[in-house]
Formats: structure tokens, sequence, C-alpha cells
């Protein structure tokens, strides 16, 4: 299986650590469930913010 390796800063790392005991998991395995969801469903996220810009879009050409 192909490995990813990601920096991140500490108190994010100790964040991660924190939310997946909440779980009883570890680190890997929660960022792993996250991934696969976020795989499944690619475009929540910029579904999301094309409808904030297009609704917001009047209020940015006046801010410009």
């Amino acid at each position: 299986m192909p490995a990813i390796t990601v920096n991140i800063p500490d108190h994010q790392f100790q964040k991660l650590q924190k939310l997946a005991a909440t779980y009883n998991l570890s680190p890997e395995a929660l960022l792993t469930a996250n991934l696969e969801s976020w795989l499944n469903q690619p475009n929540a996220f910029t579904d999301a913010a094309e409808r904030v810009l297009n609704k917001n879009a009047e209020l940015y050409k006046r801010l410009a």
C-alpha cells in the first residue's frame, strides 16, 4: 500500500491525538477514515464554497 508523509505543526498533531483518543483510534486510523469520507464526497467543500462565492458575488464586486 502506498504511504504519504504529511508534516503538521506540533499543536495540530496534539489535537489529532486527542481527537483520535476520543474515538479510541490511532491518529492514522482517524485520518484514514476521514480521508475516505472526503474522497467519497469530493465536491462537498467546493460546492459549499461556490454557493458562498455566488451568494456574495455582488458584495465582492463592490469591495474590489
